[in-house]
Formats: structure tokens, sequence, C-alpha cells
């Protein structure tokens, strides 16, 4: 168990406001969105419009070929490019240089959603995220490089969120699943002394861990929020926060509790199970402006 830990409340938040954003959509930041396959294209499009939804001045999708035209029409407000692939229609390797190169113009970049095979996502962020400088969120399979890689964002400096839910908790520290039920906020706070980055994971009762020991818990939302798209909408709105100019701990926790805050009105709106990830969406304009106020 960790030692001190902050709760997570609308006051706290309030204590702890987001920057102000500025007068465009250049002033609240350019956020890049990295993923996606043939079989999983969603991912990436609930991931982007979080992104959008949260807050962000503009967004660019990097997605295969193959469905990069469905999703610029799924989300026309966004830049939609085309990614080379493999046979099997994940993001081949060979599309680093171009990754490398539209990141480098962006403030925050998310990488993992909708991509569906492990080898492939290592060689691919092996390739790039050593290269990139912009504040960066690992979500989904991406972990897969920090399992591979634990130093592999130590080159930010503390700019990078890792997003993974228990089961990626657990592997990416090499544990097995139950020991992180017994001890979440434990592993939390390792996975961020080890990797240098902020980690944010959890399920009924989300925690967030810095690398410089800070420690969050958040008890809002409900158990409905454990539904497929919700991890990507959630890494999309820290994106959202960090292009905003958020720190990644305040970015992290402002996107767990907002996510969480979107579920409860979901479950009133809706129902308490049976709502999809998609529904969350156009809750955050509302919820951030709550929380703002």
């Amino acid at each position: 168990m960790t030692g001190d830990q902050t709760v997570l409340t609308t006051h706290r938040l309030r204590e702890w406001p987001l920057p102000s954003p500025g007068g465009g959509k250049n002033g609240r930041g350019r956020v890049l969105v990295v993923g996606g396959s043939r079989s999983t294209p969603g991912a990436i499009v609930l991931a982007g419009e979080a992104a959008l939804r949260g807050g962000a001045g503009t967004l660019q999708i990097l997605t295969v070929d193959s469905v990069a035209g469905g999703i610029a029409l799924r989300i026309p407000e966004s830049r939609v490019i085309g990614l080379p692939e493999t046979g099997a229609g994940e993001v081949a390797p060979g599309a680093a240089e171009l990754i490398c190169e539209l990141a480098a113009d962006c403030d925050a970049v998310v990488v993992g959603p909708g991509i569906g095979d492990t080898d492939a996502a290592v060689a691919l962020l092996a390739d790039v995220i050593p290269r990139l400088q912009a504040t960066l969120v690992v979500d989904a399979l991406a972990l897969a490089y920090i399992t591979e890689y634990p130093d592999g964002v130590a080159h930010l400096d503390g700019r990078a969120v890792l997003s993974p839910n228990p089961r990626e908790l657990a592997r990416t520290l090499g544990v097995p699943e139950d020991e992180i039920e017994r001890d979440t906020p434990g592993h939390v706070v390792e996975l961020a002394r080890r990797t240098g980055a902020v980690v944010v994971s959890g399920t009924a009762t989300s925690w967030i861990a810095s690398p410089d020991g800070r420690v969050w818990r958040d008890e809002s939302g409900i158990p409905a929020l454990g539904v497929s798209g919700s991890g990507d909408v959630k890494a999309g709105v820290v994106a959202a926060m960090l292009a905003r100019g958020a720190e990644p701990a305040q970015a992290a926790a402002w996107a767990t509790y907002a996510h969480g805050r979107a579920g409860e009105r979901l479950a009133v709106g809706v129902g308490p199970t049976g709502f999809l990830a998609r529904e969350l969406l156009s809750e955050f304009p509302r919820v951030l402006a709550e929380l703002s106020a």
C-alpha cells in the first residue's frame, strides 16, 4: 500500500484549475492519435473524438490506410492520414518516419487505441517513441512497448501518461493479475517509479501516481464504465488536457474524474448498465463546464 493519497473531488479540482484556453483553436493545442487497425477502427474514433470533446483545438489521426477514409467521414473535424499496413491490417513499422514527422508539430500524442497485435506495436513504437518530443499518452496494446523497454519514455522527463487497465498493468509489470487486485495503488506507484511517467489505472476506484511519489484516488463513476471502448475515451480526454497545457498528473486527474462523472450522468439518463462508450463523448463538455464553474 502507498502513503499519503489525495482524494479527487470537484472542490480539489477547482483548486487545481486547468490552464485558461487560448482565443482560437491553436490556443487549445493539437492532438495526434496513432493507432487503429483494419479490424478495430472504432477505438481510434473514440479516442480522437474524446480529444475534441475534452477541449483540444485541433485533431490529427494516423491509422491504417484501409480504414482512413471511413474515419475521416466519421470525424469530419479531424485530419486523417492513412498509413502503410501489414497483411494483417496493422500499422506497419515502415510508417514510423511519417508518424514522427507529423508528431513534431503536435502538443500531445496518443499511441495505442485500436492496435491489435503486440509484436507489431512494439516493432512500430520502438522506432517512434524514442524520437518523440511531444507529451505522450500510452494506452492499450502500446503498453507492450513499455514492457519491452521500461525506460522507453525516460527521455520525455516525466511528460508521459501511461493508462493501463488492471490486466495491462499486470502484464507491464510482469506480475499476476491477482496481485494487482490486492494492491492496485502500490503497483501503480511502482510503474510510475520504474518508467518516470504518470500512471493511471483501476476499476471502481482509479489511482493516479506521479514519478515523484504523489498519489491520487478517484472514486467517481460507476461499474458500467467497465465497457468496451471506455479506456479509449479516457485516453483521448487525457490528451486533450495535455494539449491545453495541463501537466501530466493534472491531465490524468481531470480526465479520470471527468470520465467518472460522465458515466454518472449517463447512469441517470440511460440506466446504470447498458450505455455505450461513445455515449460518454457528448457528456464531457457539460461535465468540464461544471467542474470549472
